[in-house]
């Protein structure tokens, strides 16, 4: 049988299997167990079993539950919501002030937890019922909690950046590095914008700013500001001992959660079954990801057999097309999956098909990785069936799904604005991991 019907057959099993509602890594192991048994026969199952155990050996991977693990220390320890008070009585006399909130505590509790839908849901709980009541347009604050969640998987740490850097087998802290300033960009315009509209239309804010903030004197600002401080031991644990080349993702990902446990502790609200509920939350989540991981692994070697991989690098080298026609079309690719499976699904059905593409165009893998992250973060918030958009609409029952998703459209197309930056800027992504080194 022809390379391309093993892999279109494959795929086709794999998208069924989604569509049918199985966990990802059932469909996937269901998928190499019967590719297992008719491609290479019986004889290919040890195969099998070495490749899960070269998967949990990898030590890189000893980071994902250590974030994982740190996210549930900080939320399930009440330590977000000092941050939500403090950050809300710093935020100055602004002119639609909550929209600005939201961005900022999308970016911090992006950077905390590294899970969009976490954030998406956690902020719709939270802040969308008080914007509401206080005159906010409905459309532009559930569009700006869904586009800010999902800055959570770009910046730092992120879960999924991290996946991807180790299936990729691209440098994990580089990655990690190159999401600071493009998560900042997007933030940044997505402020633009609300505050463009706020401009031309005043009444998507209320009129009265000092009524809505309330009387916010400059001692109580400061003492708002002396209870963040904690959080920066968290944030130095992670990213600053990364930039500063002092540890690696695994050893970060480690004072992380040491400096989540001082955080709490800081606070009043370490416990042991705080801490024991946040063990078991996160081992239950970094099992799976590890056996997903270790499905890709085995799929990778399948695509090898075969000769997909190689014949695939052989197609792409024969496309009379050039380079930057070659990485939208591996950009769109993935952008329309989201649209309709798992982030995580497509990351582990594309990346072993890619890998060897982005070798032979001769990409930068740090900038072509991180437009790929960014570019599936945007798929997971694409009508119709964008994860971080049921999310978020679980939350708000009085906005209909039709409503979430004319709300976050301008925001995707704010998004594609951002990718259009990286693509046609490249040291938006590369130059802080190549200063970082």
């Amino acid at each position: 049988m022809e390379w391309y019907i093993i892999l279109l057959l494959g795929i086709a099993i794999l998208f069924a299997l989604f569509l049918s509602g199985a966990p990802i890594f059932l469909a996937f192991l269901f998928a190499i167990l019967v590719g297992v048994y008719f491609i290479i026969g019986p004889a290919g199952f040890p195969m099998f079993a070495n490749s899960i155990l070269d998967t949990v050996s990898i030590t890189s991977l000893a980071s994902i539950p250590l974030f994982i693990l740190m996210g549930e220390l900080l939320f399930r320890s009440g330590t977000m919501d000092v941050l939500f008070d403090s950050i809300d009585k710093l935020v100055g006399r602004v002119r639609g002030r909550q929209y600005v909130l939201v961005v900022v505590l999308s970016a911090v509790f992006g950077a905390l937890s590294g899970v969009a839908m976490a954030v998406a849901a956690m902020l719709g709980r939270a802040i969308m019922p008080g914007m509401q009541a206080r005159g906010y347009d409905r459309d532009i604050a559930a569009g700006l909690i869904v586009g800010g969640a999902s800055l959570a998987p770009i910046i730092p740490p992120s879960l999924l950046a991290i996946i991807v850097g180790s299936i990729a087998d691209v440098s994990i802290s580089k990655l990690l590095v190159a999401g600071v300033i493009p998560g900042l960009l997007m933030g940044g315009i997505f402020l633009a914008y609300v505050f463009a509209r706020i401009a031309f239309n005043p009444g998507l804010a209320p009129k009265s700013v000092a009524a809505e903030r309330g009387d916010v004197t400059a001692s109580e600002q400061i003492v708002a500001l002396v209870r963040t401080l904690p959080f920066v031991i968290v944030i130095f644990a992670v990213m600053g001992l990364i930039m500063m080349g002092i540890a690696t993702p695994s050893e970060s990902a480690a004072t992380g959660v040491a400096g989540a446990l001082l955080t709490a502790a800081i606070y009043r609200n370490l416990s042991f079954k705080m801490i024991w509920s946040s063990l078991m939350a996160a081992a239950t989540v970094s099992a799976m990801i590890l056996a997903i991981m270790a499905m890709s692994k085995m799929f990778t070697q399948l695509l090898a057999f075969t000769g997909a991989t190689s014949e695939l690098v052989q197609l792409v080298a024969n496309l009379d097309v050039g380079p930057t026609v070659m990485l939208l079309i591996m950009l769109a690719v993935p952008f329309l999956l989201c649209m309709f499976i798992d982030t995580i699904a497509v990351i582990l059905l594309t990346i072993p098909i890619y890998q060897p593409v982005v070798t032979g165009m001769d990409f930068d893998p740090v900038w072509f990785w991180l437009l790929f992250l960014v570019n599936i973060t945007l798929g997971a918030i694409t009508p119709p069936f964008g994860y971080t958009l049921f999310a978020f609409k679980a939350v708000v029952p009085d906005m209909t799904i039709s409503d979430v998703y004319r709300a976050t459209l301008p925001f995707v197309l704010l998004f594609l604005t951002g990718i259009g930056l990286i693509i046609a800027f490249p040291g938006i992504a590369t130059w802080l991991p190549n200063l970082v080194g």
